[in-house]
């Protein structure tokens, strides 16, 4: 169907008695009418572009654009307006979002001038070095303790200033009684070098905008600025803003006649809205976002996660954050006296502060810790105490949960592949890399058959499957694996390698109390923030939960392949 724009949109009219279903009927089809030709047939017919425009000005922009024929600061346009700051600024973006204008801001030099300023302007331009020098001219000698006495009371403690100004230019005799000033004809005296620059202030409201200073006034300002006190050099930034060359056609053309803005019940019901121009809304115009309820960025990144493992055959374990040290660290073969245990990298509860651990259990991993307990380790050689792995504890490690779960398998289960995703907590300081509250992800593979490379192969799937392509491991060393190795991953946005996790195969310290006999068990245990910082383009890990609502609102989904 061919665009056909309607000769003078801007004066839209309603007739008829079809009440509000007639006026509802018009106007949806003028605003399509509108829409579709501003699309197709702007360039063709210039002057209805600039019409149908028209038709949509509020009075705050036709007030704004009829006063720009010429590039102007949003200064000048308040004051030939008579809007407020406020209402010329947003008019100003309306109009730039139209294309009609074009705005920038630019950083202007100022001199203002303060109250001790004005006062030497009242004064007849005279700071105190002229009264100074009208003293000295008019006796010829100038005693230096006189010098206070003819500076005026709008600054008297200038004497300091004034008698370095007095010693450039006339003879200090300081062996004369008393040590005093001498002046002779022969001797030019400069006055008044600040009140060019005074007057000139006062024609403009006291701030003098250093571009548009004259030339022979140049001298006279930078004078006032180097006097304590009299002006002040400030930079402001003033918005500037000319009409393009659609704007300039707008502006020519005003609607016939006045633009109602709203259709109120009242009219709708007096009928007062037949016959009456209404201003036609562009429905392409930039709006406020809305945002939609979403899941939390670093929950959907669990997701994917828990979709990896559970397409690569995977059973996800769950456990609660509260643990015994039994299984947080015993079950593990961390000695009872390690670092770790220390309440400046643990939490510890209160109350209460014990729990169960399991007899049978108990005994085989005391065994372990004391003598080897049949594995060929002689073990950590000290006593184990069962009051201490009784101790309730946020867990540091979602170890814990793989430790409960070989525990409770049978040689019927083997092999198996357990996974899982949770919170765990360490008694650390807050920085930009480390968190006190995060995610582990946590896996194992019990099979008699697995060994170091099955453990790198499942690793290097896993991180490719995030969205790396390079993956690299090397030696380390872990309390309750051996061998062990850590993983590094290349993130292409900083061009450089990233340490993730440990990992390796269970020792049979650990191993054999849980599960009666040594099995291979691949392990590892990797920070879900540090996996994911690279792609939310996160640099500090305290971003993460820092409950900033824009970022929560702007931030990414997570994509991956």
């Amino acid at each position: 169907m061919r665009c056909a724009a309607p000769a003078a949109v801007s004066e839209w009219k309603v007739h008829g008695a079809g009440g509000a279903r007639s006026f509802s009927t018009n106007i949806f089809k003028y605003s399509y009418v509108v829409v579709a030709c501003m699309k197709k047939d702007a360039a063709k017919a210039p002057v209805d572009e600039a019409r149908m425009i028209v038709s949509q000005l509020t009075p705050l922009e036709r007030a704004v654009l009829s006063n720009l024929d010429a590039r102007k600061s949003l200064t000048a346009l308040v004051a030939k307006t008579g809007l407020s700051q406020v209402e010329v600024m947003r008019a100003l973006q309306w109009l730039d979002n139209k294309k009609l204008i074009t705005s920038e801001v630019e950083e202007q030099e100022f001199v203002t001038i303060s109250e001790k300023g004005k006062e030497a302007f009242r004064a007849g331009g005279r700071v105190p070095e002229d009264f100074a020098k009208e003293a000295l001219k008019e006796r010829g000698v100038l005693p230096l303790a006189d010098v206070a006495k003819v500076l005026p009371s709008f600054d008297k403690g200038a004497v300091g200033a004034v008698l370095g100004a007095l010693k450039k230019e006339v003879t200090f005799d300081r062996f004369a009684d008393p040590p005093s000033f001498r002046w002779s004809a022969a001797q030019p005296l400069s006055l008044y070098k600040g009140k060019a620059a005074l007057e000139f202030a006062a024609k403009h409201d006291w701030c003098i905008p250093v571009a548009s200073v004259p030339k022979e006034v140049v001298e006279s300002v930078r004078y006032l600025v180097g006097l304590k006190g009299y002006a002040e050099k400030v930079v402001r930034k003033e918005r500037f803003a000319k009409p393009t060359l659609l704007g300039v056609r707008v502006a020519k053309i005003a609607p016939a006649e006045e633009l109602v803005e709203r259709l109120s019940s009242s009219m709708l019901k007096n009928g007062s809205w037949k016959g009456k121009s209404f201003r036609a809304f562009d429905v392409r115009v930039n709006v406020k976002p809305r945002y939609e309820g979403r899941v939390h960025f670093v929950n959907e990144a669990i997701e994917y996660v828990r979709r990896i493992w559970l397409d690569m055959g995977f059973v996800e374990m769950e456990g609660g954050v509260v643990q015994t040290a039994f299984w947080n660290m015993d079950a593990l073969f961390i000695p009872q006296d390690h670092p770790a245990r220390e309440m400046q990298d643990t939490f510890y509860l209160k109350d209460p502060s014990k729990g169960h651990v399991p007899k049978r259990l108990a005994s085989r991993v005391k065994a372990v810790h004391e003598n080897g307990g049949g594995t060929g380790s002689t073990g950590w050689r000290e006593p184990w105490r069962v009051e201490k792995a009784r101790e309730l504890l946020l867990r540091t490690h979602t170890t814990v949960l793989s430790a409960r779960t070989l525990a409770g398998l049978s040689k019927k289960d083997l092999p198996a592949k357990f996974f899982s995703i949770g919170k765990v907590y360490r008694n650390e300081a807050l920085d930009w890399k480390h968190l006190f509250e995060f995610h582990q992800v946590e896996g194992i593979v019990v099979d008699p058959e697995a060994n170091l490379q099955h453990l790198k192969g499942y690793l290097s799937a896993f991180y490719r499957k995030m969205g790396f392509a390079k993956v690299r491991m090397r030696p380390a060393h872990f309390p309750y694996t051996e061998p062990s190795i850590e993983t590094e991953v290349f993130d292409a946005r900083r061009k450089e390698w990233i340490e993730m996790g440990g990992s390796g195969i269970f020792r049979p310290e650990v191993t054999y109390p849980l599960l009666g006999e040594e099995i291979p068990v691949l392990a590892w245990g990797l920070g879900l923030e540090r996996i994911i910082t690279a792609y939310f383009g996160i640099k500090d890990l305290r971003e993460i939960y820092s409950n900033d609502v824009e970022q929560l609102r702007t931030m990414k989904r997570w994509l991956q392949r």
